[in-house]
C-alpha cells in the first residue's frame, strides 16, 4: 500500500489555439514582476530574457483583453513595474483554481489508493 504519498498536478489555460495562457511559469512571472518592480529583474531571477518576458505578458494581455502591467518610464531608480488590479485578481483566482484542484485530485487518490 501506498504511504505519505500526495498527487500533484499541473494546471494551465490555453485557448482554442492550444497557445498557453497562463500557468505556473506566467503566475511565477507576474508575481516578481511584483515583488522586484521590473519585468527585466524577473526575467532575470527566471533564467529568460527580457524579450520572452515581455512576449508571456503581451500574449496574456491580448488573451485577456486587458492590461496586466503598468510601465513606468524614468531614469534614477524611478521607472518600473507594476501589476494591475486585473493581474491580482487573475492571480488570485489561479492560486485558487490550483488549490481546489490538489485537494480534489488529494481525496480522489486517497479515496482510490488509500483507503482499504
Amino acid at each position: 500500500m501506498l504511504k505519505k504519498t500526495h498527487v500533484r498536478t499541473k494546471t494551465w489555460i490555453e485557448n482554442d489555439e492550444k497557445e498557453l495562457l497562463f500557468g505556473k511559469g506566467k503566475t511565477e512571472l507576474l508575481e516578481l514582476i511584483e515583488i522586484h518592480g521590473s519585468i527585466a529583474k524577473a526575467a532575470e531571477e527566471l533564467g529568460m530574457s527580457y524579450k520572452k518576458a515581455w512576449t508571456h505578458v503581451k500574449i496574456l494581455q491580448k488573451n485577456i483583453d486587458d492590461e496586466l502591467v503598468i510601465p513606468q518610464k524614468g531614469g534614477g531608480g524611478k521607472g518600473g513595474t507594476s501589476l494591475t488590479d486585473e493581474a491580482h485578481d487573475l492571480l488570485k483566482k489561479y492560486r485558487q483554481l490550483q488549490k481546489d484542484i490538489e485537494s480534489f485530485a488529494n481525496k480522489r487518490f486517497t479515496e482510490l489508493f488509500l483507503k482499504q
